[in-house]
Order: structure tokens, then sequence, then C-alpha cells
């Protein structure tokens, strides 16, 4: 079993965060298996791959009425029976209790390719390989299958929880603390708090009730503005945020580093949070101005870090670390979160 994986492109690298997870396996590695399963098995019994085997395995039955053993977990006793549907489903299978239709794309390749994403599973399989075979390979993958199936799941609702509603009130996140958005006709264009402000500036400042958000931002609109409006306006401010913190970090790590950039700008990719060029330009994603300033920083130090060396190479992350040693708590933070959906 082989992980897909990309070279990138040598003049461009960039950091991703990608919900979208690919398997592969051999067909020659699935026929291997069937034929050596076939012939250890006796004449009567059901040639099945040792993967399979193991998945479906149970307890014989007991000549006397006994104790049943406590099972090991599974994965079919973690989720409930449940139905994964890909919208472009032409085929439909079982695994461990659990329905899943799945979306069949013949390709020219050498391998069965699983894709988990959003809507759902998709198999990539080469043209003369028969349905049998796809299906005993999903089947051996079906542990996986369903653990990425729920995972997927459960990022979905947690993204449809994480739409902003547009309102006098609404909260959204700002340097990874919560920011009270208050519509103020008063108020000329956007204006943070400045007092709640220095508290997240300055940790030492912060007020006594932790937890409690105590940043408002004040937007110069009626209590009629619409929902749009409302989006606008906060997105225009956070942009602008976004520009001046990230050339305040840019301008810090490079100093520390020794390198020069040519050019930053702010980029919206949707799995793409930044990325550099040999050039010397850097682009970064606007939304990072969600987190918190320490993944912020991780983020510019791996671009700027680029400028030394153009690759992902152990000598690439010896200069990320050099600057920032616990980036791995960073990368894990900008894998899990989910940001505000604005749209």
């Amino acid at each position: 079993m082989t992980r897909k994986l990309h070279a990138p492109d040598a003049q461009q690298l960039s950091l991703f965060d990608a919900p979208v997870l690919v398997e592969q396996v051999s067909v020659e590695q699935v026929l291997a298996e069937q034929a050596l399963a076939a012939s250890d098995a006796a004449p009567d019994a059901q040639a099945t791959s040792p993967v399979t085997a193991l998945l479906h395995a149970s307890p014989a039955s007991p000549v006397s009425p006994a104790p049943a053993e406590t099972p090991s977990v599974s994965i079919a006793s973690v989720l409930r029976p449940a139905v994964f549907r890909h919208p472009n489903a032409d085929r439909e299978i079982r695994l461990q209790d659990h329905v899943v239709g799945y979306a069949l794309k013949r390709a020219r390749r050498r391998s069965i390719g699983f894709i988990v994403g959003a809507e759902g599973l998709s198999v990539n399989a080469p043209k003369w390989v028969g349905v049998g075979d796809i299906e005993t390979a999903l089947r051996e993958k079906a542990a996986w299958i369903l653990r990425k199936l729920g995972e997927q799941q459960e990022r979905q609702q947690r993204l449809q929880a994480a739409k902003v509603d547009w309102r006098d009130g609404t909260s959204i996140p700002f340097l990874g603390e919560t920011v009270i958005v208050v519509l103020d006709p008063r108020t000329t264009g956007a204006v943070l708090n400045t007092s709640a402000a220095n508290a997240l500036l300055k940790p030492q400042a912060q007020a006594q009730l932790d937890g409690v958000p105590q940043l408002t931002l004040h937007i110069g609109l009626p209590h009629t503005a619409t929902a749009e409006q409302i989006r606008d306006a906060v997105q225009s401010w956070l942009q602008r945020q976004a520009k001046r913190v990230f050339e305040e970090r840019c301008q810090h790590y490079t100093q520390q580093l020794g390198v020069r950039y040519t050019r930053l700008s702010l980029s919206s990719a949707q799995t793409r949070w930044g990325s550099a060029t040999a050039d010397g330009t850097i682009r970064l994603n606007w939304r990072l101005i969600h987190f918190a300033m320490s993944t912020i920083d991780y983020v510019v130090a791996h671009e700027l870090a680029h400028l030394r060396e153009m690759n992902h190479s152990p000598k690439f992350w010896d200069v990320v670390r050099s600057v920032v040693p616990d980036y791995e708590a960073a990368r894990g933070t900008l894998k899990d979160k989910v940001l505000p959906v604005f749209d």
C-alpha cells in the first residue's frame, strides 16, 4: 500500500491544508492476495484476503454456554450504521454495516485509487480491472475508508456550525481571540476597541474574566444594514489588519533568517496558506489573521525559509526550527481548526 504523492514545482513551494485524502492499492497486490487466500483455503471455504479475514473474523461457537469474551473495539462499533453516498455515485457497497455509494471512474493507470473528500468516496481504477477486484480492495480498506468518511462528515458539520450569521453582535476570531461585531453609526469605517485590544497585544494586561470575549469591533453601519454590508465591512477590516501584521512579521523573520523578499501580497486560496517563489515573492492567505500570532509566525517563517531552501528537505525544516522551535504545534492547528464560513 503506497500513498500517492505529488512533486512540488521547483520554482514555487506552497503550504497546504488539504482535506482530501488519497490512498491507492496496486491491482497486482489485490490479485496476489486473492490467489494466496484461495490456495490456502479449504475446498469448501470462501477465498478471502488476510486483511479481510482479520476484519471480519469472529470467535468459534462454544460447546456449552459460557460468558462471551469482550471483543476488541472495531470501527463498525464506533460508528452508527450510516449511509455515505457520493452525489455522483454509480455503484454501492456495504462496508461493515455501512452503505457506501461511490463514484467509479475508469482511467489509464496501474493502481486502484481511493479519494475521500467532502463529497464522499471516489474510486479511480484501470479499465481492465473487474468490479469484483475493485470491491475486494474496498473491503480490505474498509476501516480506513469509513474512518475518513466519518472525519469528513464531522468536518462538514463543523463547517456548517462555523457559518457566520452577519448581524449586530455576531462574533469572529481575530489573532486567536473572539471579537464581537457592533453596529455603530457614530463610527467611521471600522474601529477595534483599543482598551481591550491592548490585552490582545500584551497578554500580561489581559482582563480578569478569562475566556469571556473582551474585544469589540465597531462598524460604521446602521442597524438596518444587510448581512452582505456587514460581511464586506468586516472582511475589508480583517484584510487590512492581515497586511499590516504580515508585513511586521515578515520584517522580523527576514532579519533572523538573513533573507530578503521582494514582494508580499495577500491571497484568498481555499487550501493554500502561503507560497514562496524563487524571485522572492511571498503570498500569504489573509484568513491567517484568524489564528493566534504563533501560528502566523510559523507560516511566515515557513515561506521565508524557502528563500534559503527551495524544498522541504531536512535542511529546510532545520531552518524553520531555528526560528520557530515548536512549529509542529502550529502545523497541527492549521490542520485541525475550522475557520468561520463567511458566505
